[in-house]
């Protein structure tokens, strides 16, 4: 008995009362509010991650937009320049038999057939041989789409019609100007009191 209080007041009873208390109390786990709140933390770090992810999906969207609507824009005005830049002086005759020249601009379209603006060009090879001669081609605002008009023939026979090709999406007006040697703009081509001749420039897309 005696021997046993003698190690009850040694401090190394104490101490391994406490050690054992000690590890008791490291390996009895998680209380619940510490799990709520390791939880609630993981929450908000998969929101934020979330979030930040989906701006950089949306950032992503809007540039291949915006780089697909350059990359149409700039096979449209390439293509208006290449077609612009090779003009023949070839009158030519429309299905009705009259007699229209090589550059023509409409202020207002009528017809299904007709362009706002038609012209003869110099073939391109583009299709085969057969587009290797001259060409009469068209451009007229369809719905919001450009169009590109190409007619079978220079001088057209009864009933003929041209093939359509969409050239742009999205146009909301596809207004033209000409400017004449003497440095006035007109609505339509040629001006009254000329016969023939394509303008000095003109166009707003």
């Amino acid at each position: 008995m005696n021997r046993i209080m003698y190690f009850a007041r040694s401090p190394v009873f104490w101490f391994c009362i406490l050690d054992d208390m000690m590890v008791q109390r490291k390996v009895r786990g998680f209380t619940l509010i510490e799990l709520l709140v390791a939880l609630l933390i993981m929450a908000l770090l998969a929101i934020a991650g979330y979030r930040g992810l989906d701006a950089v999906l949306q950032a992503r969207l809007v540039v291949a937009h915006e780089t697909r609507k350059w990359q149409h824009l700039m096979y449209c005005f390439s293509r208006m320049q290449l077609d612009l830049a090779q003009p023949l002086p070839r009158p030519v005759r429309d299905q009705n038999g009259n007699v229209q020249p090589e550059f023509l601009g409409l202020a207002a379209v009528a017809g299904n057939n007709e362009a706002r603006l038609s012209f003869t060009r110099a073939g391109d090879g583009e299709g085969g041989p057969s587009r290797m001669v001259p060409q009469r081609i068209g451009y007229l605002l369809q719905g919001d789409t450009l169009m590109l008009l190409r007619w079978p023939a220079l001088d057209q026979p009864p009933g003929a019609r041209p093939e359509r090709y969409p050239l742009l999406k999205g146009v909301r007006k596809f207004d033209l100007r000409y400017l004449g040697a003497t440095g006035n703009w007109y609505e339509s081509w040629p001006p009254a009191g000329q016969n023939g001749g394509g303008p000095a420039a003109g166009g707003r897309l």
